[in-house]
């Protein structure tokens, strides 16, 4: 990081957004069509129409949904295909600094494929191969840009489902500085995006941690005469909280908490209402709306969360860390799931989720994994953290930067 705090010195970042004497004249608008070598489509193939099937194992089949911008998702839903299937599927393969797009659901989402791994393409994805002229990284950022993004919608057609088209596609504008210019900007972005996705990885790898702590100590334990339920240790928060102390980071929604066990983002608004419910330090935060999503955030301090949202609260500080690792489990989730009531929007039941069977820990199980379970998710809320500063920051950047705006002629890296 040390070279991109010397870019940042560089930028001057604090009074920048005022430079006016901005040089663009190396600045150019160009087509998607001036700036790529070759499209690699194969939306229309399948592996019937291929006289095939899907594996268990083998080549990894992507499709739109498993495409966010600069991430990949939904990944227990990938499918395979054999080394057969990948050859007469894949004429064309994949390459590394390709960059994936989605057609449609979802629309517009941009990933940069850093990887040497052989992919299929699979539905409502295709990708584009950047020619010589261009830096490839610059193209994918400028592509999820917002100038990008809303010609992309504007050439978009589908009441329904919105898509784009290929022909479309190629006449959306890109601007692009020297090509040295566009290493400088993308790779100040690269460095910031790879720091997000690298504490994205080391908060996994301590989730799982936490979790294989959690199991090995308590998972496997029969209940017996430790048997409890979970009412012994938590109750839902009733305390309110004036709407006006709150603000997007400490406002939890269904709308803003993530699924897959995945956090949360910042809240696109505040509740009308004068008050809300309050939420402390060490709850436990879980969505009831369509439970099988698990969205579930634990509480860094003081914080609100709408009526859709449960909070539970630790009869004592010393079961919180307890608290989360057991709502976090599958376990509690399926069983969550199954008392549930509705069919379009199924919701938890309040009562039937408070009889979660649980193991009653003793006085020294608690402070064992406590030892260790607290200093897990006090790195993984810094982690958080950070990558909520980094991302900020990059948002901040990519306009200034894609526009000309910041000047980086003269930054050395």
């Amino acid at each position: 990081m040390q070279w991109l705090n010397r870019a940042m010195l560089k930028l001057r970042i604090e009074n920048i957004s005022d430079r006016e004497d901005t040089d663009m004249s190396t600045w150019k608008e160009y087509t998607v069509a001036d700036v790529i070598s070759k499209v690699i489509d194969y939306r229309g193939k399948t592996p019937k129409k291929l006289g095939g099937d899907w594996s268990d194992s083998g080549y990894r089949a992507l499709s739109a949904k498993n495409i966010k911008t600069g991430k990949i998702v939904q990944v227990d839903s990938i499918r395979y295909v054999s080394e057969d299937m990948y050859k007469a599927w894949m004429k064309e393969e994949i390459q590394r600094e390709d960059i994936l797009i989605t057609s449609e659901a979802p629309f517009g989402q941009i990933f940069f494929w850093n990887s040497d791994e052989k992919i299929v393409l699979s539905q409502r994805l295709f990708a584009i191969r950047i020619n010589e002229k261009f830096y490839p990284k610059y193209i994918y950022f400028y592509m999820t840009s917002l100038f990008f993004q809303t010609e992309l919608d504007g050439r978009a057609t589908g009441t329904t489902v919105v898509g784009i088209r290929q022909p479309e596609l190629l006449k959306c504008r890109i601007f692009a500085p020297s090509y040295e210019e566009q290493r400088i900007i993308a790779d100040i972005l690269w460095c910031l995006e790879q720091k997000i996705n690298s504490n994205e990885k080391i908060n996994n790898n301590l989730s799982d941690l936490l979790q294989a702590i959690y199991q090995k100590q308590f998972g496997e334990v029969s209940l017996g005469a430790n048997q409890g339920i979970l009412s012994d240790i938590c109750s839902y928060s009733k305390e309110k909280v004036a709407v006006s102390e709150l603000n997007v980071n400490t406002y939890f929604s269904t709308e803003n908490m993530l699924p897959g066990k995945a956090g949360s983002t910042e809240a696109t608004n505040l509740p009308d209402t004068p008050q809300t419910t309050a939420c402390r330090k060490g709850d436990t935060l879980i969505s009831n709306i369509r439970p099988y999503f698990k969205k579930i955030v634990y509480c860094e301090d003081m914080c609100g969360c709408s009526t859709d949202v449960l909070c539970f609260t630790p009869v004592q500080s010393q079961y919180a860390a307890y608290l989360f690792s057991t709502l976090y489990t599958d376990k509690f989730f399926a069983f969550m799931v199954a008392g549930s009531k509705g069919t379009k929007m199924p919701r938890g039941d309040k009562q039937h989720i408070m009889t979660y069977p649980i193991v009653l820990p003793t006085e020294n199980e608690l402070e064992e994994f406590n030892a260790i379970a607290f200093p897990v998710i006090e790195q993984l809320n810094s982690n958080k953290a950070e990558n909520k500063r980094l991302s900020a920051l990059r948002d901040a950047l990519l306009p200034k930067l894609m526009s000309g705006e910041l000047d980086v002629s003269d930054i050395d890296l």
